[in-house]
């Protein structure tokens, strides 16, 4: 079996991408030692309040999730699950990306993921086919 990390540079350094949800990281990437992200993570239990609309948890979720990425060190790697969830924030994301001169190293696809990030990500040549992660 061929790693699917292979190329990536050096580990402690990669930044990937797995979208849609998924249960648990496949073995090659909890072996990474990474900072493994996701917004419910960030988020936390925090204070019970009224369901927001949908703008508002969009908002609230890219600005968190903004806090994180501007926080960490430039050269800190990471896997980073259920974000982005839409177009809007893969560009949003794309642009931190830029404003940071970094790039991902690979973006992995789960079962579940919305199709739109898919092509958004492969028509990047980022999108990693997911054979090599069992349980994606």
């Amino acid at each position: 079996m061929t790693d699917p990390l292979v190329g990536f540079g050096p580990a402690a350094r990669a930044k990937v991408l797995v979208l849609g949800s998924v249960v648990s990281l496949p073995e090659p990437l909890r072996s990474l030692n990474l900072e493994h992200v996701s917004p419910a993570q960030l988020q936390g239990p925090g204070i019970s309040h009224r369901p927001a609309n949908a703008v508002t948890e969009e908002n609230r979720r890219i600005a968190l999730l903004r806090r994180w990425f501007f926080a960490r060190k430039p050269d800190a790697g990471f896997v980073l699950t259920d974000f982005p969830a839409t177009l809007l924030q893969a560009k949003v994301f794309d642009e931190w990306l830029d404003a940071r001169d970094e790039s991902l190293s690979a973006v992995i696809a789960g079962k579940h993921a919305p199709a739109v990030l898919v092509e958004h990500y492969r028509s990047l040549g980022l999108l990693q086919e997911s054979s090599g992660f069992a349980g994606i």
